[in-house]
């Protein structure tokens, strides 16, 4: 039977998670010198695609770092990711910009709002975490292209 093996496994992922040394918690809040914002325009092609940029800034990340952006228009609970990129936190301004197509065609041309985060995949006790460099969230206005 099956359920032995399984059951071994549990137990062993329980005792590794418990015998893990304990390290600080990441911060709740991001450093006010850490920003992400967005442009007040958001562009969709053609084809559906959107198009989100804006300015960032963060600092001091020892894991991988990414901003994602989304954006919603009709309904504000449904919420369509568009992309993501590799964020650099050397401390410098940089752009960023993220492009996909929503995966249903509820964006048109008009007022949206978009929510940008900045996050790193922050090692912590052998396992990635996540950790907010910064969070945006504003209305913007999407134009057809």
């Amino acid at each position: 039977m099956f359920i032995r093996p399984a059951l071994g496994l549990a137990a062993g992922a329980a005792l590794f998670l418990l015998a893990a040394p304990a390290a600080p918690a990441a911060p709740a809040t991001a450093d006010p010198y850490e920003t992400v914002t967005v442009d007040p325009t958001g562009h969709i092609s053609a084809d559906g695609t959107v198009t989100l940029s804006g300015p960032y800034r963060c600092l001091g990340n020892t894991g991988p770092a990414f901003i994602s952006s989304s954006v919603s228009q009709a309904d504000p609970n449904v919420r369509q990711g568009i992309g993501g990129t590799s964020a650099l936190c050397d401390g410098q301004e940089h752009p960023w910009q993220n492009s996909g197509k929503p995966s249903v065609k509820t964006l048109d041309a008009g007022t949206a709002s978009v929510e940008a985060t900045i996050m790193e995949l922050h090692p912590q006790g052998g396992l990635p975490l996540p950790r907010f460099h910064a969070v945006d969230r504003q209305d913007i206005t999407l134009t057809r292209d």
